[in-house]
Parts: structure tokens; sequence; C-alpha cells
């Protein structure tokens, strides 16, 4: 769908057949230098809800005919050059609490993992200092049951907290997502809101130790002061996708701007010139020449969305 299908009969800009809200909408809202990347094309349209009833009545108010896309903080995407047709959602403020109960704590979607982690840490809780080495926030690691240094989502997840593409708003327990390495199940049209994950209490000073040692293996392995999307690719049952890509010969292997990095093999960087193109012309090339070596089909972990230069959808 390109951005013009999506104007009236009368040719009426989509900002005008939306729906009123308490929240925001902006129009060609450039993404580019919101994604880690620092690519992509504009958003037709953001929308900034102010809670999780003005989703719900956003979604039950649009036209059926507006494809929404939710994107979070942007740390495992890739938006291509053409940008966005349709709404994006970005939750923000209204979707940033974080609370505490009995061997539980509740954070909402926008709230970053790593800011769950030092708040867990302050309270003294349990399970959650794996998340202070993902990059993202909770509602795209639900989304994606993000994980790192042997530990998932999945692991310490109680419930989540959402919103169908229709508009209502749900609770539903941890089981019935369908959680497996780098998936769920969850529709596609669901929005994620808020999650409870089980925190028992801990010992701080473990707690913390936990914590600085996953700051300092990130430091030293992973291009965190790059622009890059995080890990590009999910491993392989059995394996490595690093190994896999190494051995296949592409450690540095360039396209127009974009480099799959010599620290660690696994991220694709933006050395300061690249498209959306050029990322993901690299991710295919290297996928190709793994595939050639290995017999093995990697996975993309990183979420490709949007339409090309030429407005069409990939």
């Amino acid at each position: 769908m390109t951005m013009a299908a999506l104007r009236s009969n009368d040719n009426m800009p989509l900002i005008q057949r939306l729906p009123e809200v308490r929240g925001r909408y902006q129009e060609n809202v450039d993404l580019s230098q919101q994604t880690w990347f620092r690519v992509g094309g504009p958003a037709e349209v953001v929308f900034r809800p102010e809670d999780a009833e003005d989703l719900a009545a956003f979604l039950r108010g649009k036209p059926a005919d507006v494809p929404v896309t939710v994107i979070g903080v942007t740390s495992n995407l890739l938006i291509r050059d053409g940008g966005i047709p349709g709404v994006v959602v970005r939750l923000g403020r209204g979707f940033n609490q974080i609370s505490f109960g009995a061997d539980m704590v509740t954070a909402g979607a926008a709230v970053l993992d790593l800011n769950l982690a030092k708040a867990a840490l302050a309270e003294g809780r349990d399970g959650l200092a794996f998340m202070s080495g993902i990059p993202g926030s909770i509602g795209g690691g639900l989304r994606m049951n993000a994980g790192a240094y042997g530990h998932e989502f999945k692991d310490v997840l109680f419930s989540a907290e959402l919103v169908t593409g229709d508009g209502i708003l749900r609770r539903v327990p941890a089981g019935t997502l369908g959680m497996s390495y780098r998936h769920t199940d969850a529709p596609a049209d669901w929005i994620f809101t808020a999650a409870t994950f089980l925190a028992p209490a801990g010992d701080k000073e473990e707690i913390a130790r936990a914590m600085e040692e996953i700051k300092q293996a990130r430091e030293s392995s992973q291009p965190i002061r790059e622009r890059t999307g995080g890990s590009t690719f999910a491993n392989p049952d059995g394996g490595k996708a690093w190994q896999l890509i190494d051995a296949a010969g592409c450690r540095g292997l360039r396209v127009g701007g974009a480099m799959v990095s010599e620290q660690h093999c696994n991220f694709l960087i933006n050395t300061g010139t690249a498209t959306a193109s050029d990322i993901e012309t690299l991710g295919e090339t290297v996928r190709r020449r793994v595939k050639d070596a290995s017999g093995v089909e990697l996975r993309w972990e990183i979420r490709r969305i949007g339409l090309n230069r030429q407005g069409e959808s990939a």
C-alpha cells in the first residue's frame, strides 16, 4: 500500500480521516533520526496515545483501510527508505510506569528493559538482571520474547496487558502467548501495553554483580556505540549466528555505507552514509553466503518494516 492510497475519494489527507483522540497526531514524521540505525523514511502519521483507553478508542474508531504499525525505541528495527504508510503508534509517558507488588512487578510497554532492571535492583527484586543487557523496551520484548545472557522474557513473565486490533482491552496469562526463542504466537494486531513479571526478593549485592558482569560483557563484545540494530539474525538450533557469518567470510563485509561489524559479526553497522536499502541488502547478502557455506538459512531477528524507495512493499 502506498502513502497516496490511504487518501479518501475526495483526496482528504489521512490525518483528517482519523478519530478524535486525547493523545497527539503528527503528520509526515521523519523517523530516521529516531532509529538506532539512523536510516529510514517518514511515517505518514504518528499517533501518541494518552493511555491504553485512548489507544483502544483510536483502534475502534479508525477507518478499516488504515494500517497501524507499532514501534518502540527502535533498537531492533529497520525502517525502509520509503517510510511507513498509515498510522505509526508510539507509546510514551502514559505507558512508562513501574509498580511493585508481592513477588511481582508491573511495567508499562514503554519502559526500557534496562530501567526495569535498575528499578528491580533498587527494590532488591531478583530475576530481571538479564534485562539490563537488552537494548529495548518492554513492549518490543513481549512481541519477540527478547532475551540475553541465558534468559528470556518467557522465563519471568506472569501476564501481559494489551489492546486488540478492534480496540478491546485484555489481560492474558503468559502461557497463552506461545512464547519460544525470539517469537510469540500473539496475533499481529495486538498492541502490548504492559506486563507483569515474577520478581521475588533477592540479594542486592548479587543482583548488582550480575548486572555489572552483563554490562562489561556487552561493552567488550558488542559495537554498542555504533549505529546498529542489535543482533541481526536469530541463532539457529544448536549454533551461533556470528560463528556461521564469520565462517562464511562476512566479517567486515560492506554494501554502500553498511558494514558487518568487525567486533561482533552478527551486528550490522551504519558507518555514516548507509541507507536502509544498503543495510537490508547487506543482511540478505550475509544470509545467502551463510546458506551457500553451511546450508543454514539464517532468520532475521531485526524487524524490517515500511516501503522501499519506489513506494513498494518488500
